[in-house]
């Protein structure tokens, strides 16, 4: 459902991302994984068509992101860190305005909504204004824009972060019934939370991808084998480092 394949994006001579490849099966669940700054926004924010690669290809049930666009786009829902709500508005406004700007037709707006009501667990704050919800009832707002449409294809960038354990259980539990109807891809920091939702795990580690495997396929606890990846990266950095160190220092004395 989801490939991505070489991608690379540079921002000046910064290299954000490179060469980063994975794939999300219909219907899967999967962690992406980093530390700060290890380029997963990015990555994100290149798979739902917000922002251009410099090179490489996404390709969303077969439709290339970047050359058919906006089929591409129709077929995802995207929750950014931050869901960018307009507080003023009520949350059935709200939602019933991004219904519409995602295609979902006048005779087909009312179902949707209360789909995406009842899913989220919005029915007794749909006729509340937005800047009065708690946070985790604004992550909620999110979410259910983002399904309101019924994407197959669900990008979640930090979907509990900030939120009290109650409210992160909550989301979980909304993530979970999700599963099998939509591939989800789920970028967060909270390790447990990808070993108690997620079938595989993408590791990235400083624009590039360090690992790519089955959760039930790894052969320890989630959180050794990331330390393992990332340090193990780093090691490979190192040595990378040293190499070209060594051949500058050799071209320096082969200098007459």
């Amino acid at each position: 459902m989801i490939e991505v394949k070489q991608l690379t994006k540079l921002y000046g001579n910064f290299v954000a991302i490179k060469d980063v490849s994975f794939k999300a099966e219909k219907g899967q669940i999967l962690g992406f994984l980093g530390p700060n700054g290890a380029g997963k926004t990015t990555t994100m924010r290149i798979i739902t068509g917000f922002m251009p690669a410099s090179s490489g290809t996404v390709l969303i049930d077969g439709l290339d992101i970047f050359s058919h666009s906006l089929q591409a786009r129709r077929l995802i829902g995207y929750l950014p860190e931050n869901p960018p709500l307009y507080l003023e508005m009520r949350v059935e406004s709200y939602l019933r305005f991004v219904g519409r700007l995602k295609g979902v037709g006048r005779d087909a707006i009312d179902g949707a909504l209360d789909h995406a009501v009842q899913m989220c667990g919005l029915t007794e704050v749909r006729h509340r204004i937005c800047g009065q919800l708690s946070k985790g009832y604004r992550q909620r707002v999110g979410l259910a824009g983002a399904l309101i449409h019924n994407p197959p294809v669900l990008v979640m960038d930090e979907p509990t972060i900030g939120l009290d354990p109650r409210q992160i259980r909550e989301i979980r539990s909304v993530i979970r019934d999700l599963a099998g109807d939509h591939t989800i891809v789920l970028s967060t920091h909270i390790l447990p939370e990808v070993s108690q939702i997620c079938e595989k795990v993408v590791i990235i580690n400083h624009g590039r991808v360090v690992k790519e495997q089955a959760i039930a396929d790894l052969p320890g606890p989630l959180e050794d084998e990331f330390l393992k990846a990332i340090a193990g990266d780093r090691e490979h950095e190192d040595a990378d480092a040293e190499e070209e160190l060594e051949e500058v220092e050799a071209g320096r004395s082969a200098t007459p």
